[in-house]
């Protein structure tokens, strides 16, 4: 491989990463999505394990939502007895869901099983328990979850893993993986500039798939984990097709958004127009993380950033038409007269001018980027 050279038109160093990208997508199970599909006509346990603060109870509300969405009567059972206000975090969530919620006193292991039979009572299809947070070096509380793993019996084991862990991931889902066997995982936190990368050595250390990753803080931020698109996410290269999705999702025009990306070109009209359409996608560090090229920006970059878009917002209602169009009209007077009828100053014009130009040079690169994926993609090392 190391040997090999590029094919025509492609440089050894975007040959190369297309060859790393190939193996890690390889190594996470190729491009197929691993989505759990448990049978309706009888009940599916899911035991839920993880450390304590990877956001565990959170996560089984994310995939009771999930299922149920799709016509799955979905349950819960708060038996995680360590953690203060676990227990009521798990009983509003299931509220706020309308999933039914088991909850009583005593240790963790009687709560499950007799948590599992109240549910079935129910008529739960999808019985999602939350247990508490574990460490690997924490032997007491592992071998309660061997205990738990053989009472229980469940369906699937979901192991949860923080998306900033890093390196600690392979360690501790090799201690985990020792007292059960796991089925799939579940990466929390990729919403901000977490890259969760660890979630690879977890899955080498388990020979699990991963099923999940969870993207935001709301009950719906959970998706169905894609291979390709994690990997380019990984590697920098962006992930123009959970854009695309995203783009659908807010109603923004699809015309305009593939314009935009094919061509390379940015106007200040369309900085305006996805500038108006950013709070319908979410926060600015989800958003850039899906763009090739600005994948990689920085945690202080997006400190006050809204705060500097709704100045843009002003400044740029203060432009004419012909000079959101034709930008390289913008001279010292014309920049002068914007600044007083925004009420900024000149500095601030200046500075929207120069994040405009930027944001137009990573355009040209993620239109690069789309090019050498679209070449590649047709060539099989």
């Amino acid at each position: 491989m190391l040997t090999e050279e590029p094919p025509p038109g492609v440089t050894k160093r975007d040959y190369m990463v297309k060859l790393i990208y190939d193996e890690l997508v390889s190594l996470l199970g190729g491009e197929q999505k691993r989505t759990v599909w448990p049978d309706r006509d009888k009940p599916y346990v899911v035991l839920l394990l993880g450390l304590q603060g990877s956001g565990k109870t959170t996560t089984a509300a994310k995939i009771a939502r999930f299922y149920l969405k799709r016509s799955y009567k979905a349950g819960l059972i708060a038996a995680d007895t360590f953690r203060p206000g676990a227990k009521e975090q798990l009983k509003q969530l299931g509220e706020k869901l309308g999933a039914p919620v088991y909850t009583s006193d005593g240790n963790s292991v009687r709560i499950s099983v007799d948590g599992v039979s109240y549910l079935k009572r129910q008529g739960c299809n999808l019985i999602i328990i939350d247990t508490t947070g574990r460490h690997k070096e924490e032997e007491e509380l592992l071998r309660e979850m061997a205990v738990m793993n053989k009472e229980v019996g469940p369906d699937a084991v979901f192991l949860v893993l923080d998306g900033t862990i890093g390196q600690l991931a392979k360690p501790q889902a090799e201690a985990f993986s020792k007292v059960a066997s796991i089925g799939f995982i579940v990466i929390t936190k990729l919403d901000g500039t977490a890259k969760g990368g660890g979630a690879i050595s977890a899955t080498v250390a388990t020979g699990a798939p991963i099923a999940f990753v969870g993207t935001g803080e709301g009950i719906d931020d959970l998706e169905v984990f894609d291979p390709p698109s994690f990997i380019s996410r990984l590697l920098g290269l962006g992930d123009i097709k959970a854009l695309a999705e995203r783009v659908k999702d807010a109603q923004i025009s699809e015309k305009r958004f593939e314009q935009i990306i094919g061509t390379g070109k940015l106007t200040l009209a369309d900085f305006e127009y996805y500038i108006d359409s950013m709070d319908k996608m979410g926060s600015l560090a989800k958003f850039f993380s899906l763009l090739p090229g600005l994948s990689n920006v920085p945690p202080e970059m997006m400190r006050n950033a809204e705060t500097d878009m709704r100045r843009w917002k002003t400044i740029l209602n203060s432009m004419t038409k012909l000079e959101k169009v034709r930008p390289e009209l913008l001279g010292a007077s014309r920049v002068k007269r914007i600044a007083v009828g925004a009420g900024a100053n000149t500095d601030e014009v200046k500075a929207l001018l120069r994040r405009y130009e930027t944001m137009k040079t990573q355009m040209k690169m993620m239109k690069r980027n789309r090019t050498l994926l679209r070449k590649l993609s047709s060539y099989k090392a």
